[in-house]
């Protein structure tokens, strides 16, 4: 029995889902549209978006712009929150060469960085494409 891969037709090709064995599908869609069959990539072979790390805080870049947005009532009181429970949240960040830049979780950091914390649990989102 073939084996069958989802395929998507190219933009303007007018047809939705082809069946059938692979080979057969690929020169269909070469013979009707003049271009190659572009396949789809399964969830197995995308690679994972999000991604849990503990890196020191001081590694961590925060840019100007979200550095102006900070408040400090909100950071004692994520900080009485952490003594108690624990960071419940992870920040986020992205890799941008050699150092890591904060996307979210401003005040949860600043938090951490009252308390005496070398270290803080955050997760690895890939930047915007």
């Amino acid at each position: 029995m073939p084996r069958r891969v989802r395929f998507s037709y190219p933009p303007g090709a007018g047809r939705s889902r082809p069946r059938g064995d692979i080979a057969r599908v690929e020169r269909l869609c070469e013979s009707r549209c003049g271009t190659r069959l572009r396949r789809r990539r399964s969830r197995e072979e995308t690679t994972p978006l999000l991604e849990n790390k503990d890196l020191a805080i001081v590694d961590i870049y925060v840019p100007a712009k979200r550095r102006r947005t900070l408040k400090q009532a909100t950071v004692d009181a994520l900080a009485e929150s952490i003594l108690e429970d624990g960071l419940k949240v992870p920040i986020l960040v992205r890799e941008d060469g050699a150092r890591y830049v904060l996307v979210e979780g401003l005040h949860r950091l600043e938090a951490c960085k009252a308390l005496g914390e070398e270290v803080i649990t955050c997760t690895m989102v890939q930047p915007r494409s």
